[in-house]
């Protein structure tokens, strides 16, 4: 009361004003956040993702007209309006759920930064410091949920996933993209501060296996509905 809406809000409302409808009809599959890989009951291993990449486009592709599906790694970030979210703990809980909503999915977006690798073994109880002067964690291999999605017999029509990187953007996103066997890649550069993991800004380049596309910096609201635009392109 008696206070302006924050600038973010106020643009979401004014932007579904002019709802495009250019994916009306599609169900969309996104993933959002970090996974928290357990050591004990209260340590965990984990990254910086703050999930607004991923919520921003659950929210841009409801504005295009679809529905949508959030399976979120836990944040602090409220549920977009219109979107079912799922919510996850670990890479195998984000995992299971990805392949249990994909089964009616016209286009999966990985945009969640999944941890990839996890601790053989989870202590029962709490770690103590002071029994041990140092503590070595052997690290296995998390399934990778975008490559699996992609080699589905009736994957989703369109499979894009994001490549953080620190070096070599686009070299290494291309590399993934074939690896993977997916549609696009959204490449975006972590190492600067003042974009990608926790800011409100990015910096993306769009790769497919014909076009490398660098888009402008800007706002993770704005480059989502680049990013969903674009994608409408290539489905029809």
């Amino acid at each position: 009361m008696g206070r302006m809406l924050d600038v973010d809000d106020l643009v979401a409302a004014t932007a579904n004003l002019f709802l495009t409808g250019s994916l009306s009809g599609k169900t969309l599959v996104i993933t959002a956040g970090p996974t928290r890989e357990a050591i004990d009951p209260v340590r965990y291993l984990s990254n910086h993702s703050s999930g607004k990449m991923g919520y921003a486009l659950a929210q841009a592709a409801v504005e295009a007209g679809a529905k949508v599906k959030l399976i979120s790694g836990p944040t602090h970030l409220p549920r977009p309006d219109r979107v079912e979210r799922i919510d996850v703990v670990s890479a195998q809980d984000m995992f299971d759920a990805c392949h249990a909503a994909v089964a009616n999915c016209d286009i999966f977006i990985g945009a969640a930064a999944v941890a990839d690798y996890r601790p053989a073994s989870i202590s029962s109880e709490k770690i103590k410091k002071d029994q041990q002067d140092s503590l070595n964690l052997q690290l296995i291999k998390n399934s990778d949920i975008l490559a699996s999605i992609a080699k589905l017999p009736n994957r989703p029509g369109f499979v894009m996933g994001f490549a953080a990187e620190t070096q070599q953007l686009v070299e290494f996103a291309q590399e993934k993209l074939y690896k993977k066997n997916v549609d696009m890649i959204a490449a975006n550069n972590v190492s600067s501060p003042e974009i990608g993991f926790n800011s409100d800004d990015n910096q993306i380049t769009l790769i497919t296996s014909t076009q490398v596309q660098e888009l402008p910096r800007a706002s993770k609201m704005a480059l989502a509905q680049m990013i969903i635009a674009r994608i409408a392109e290539e489905i029809h």
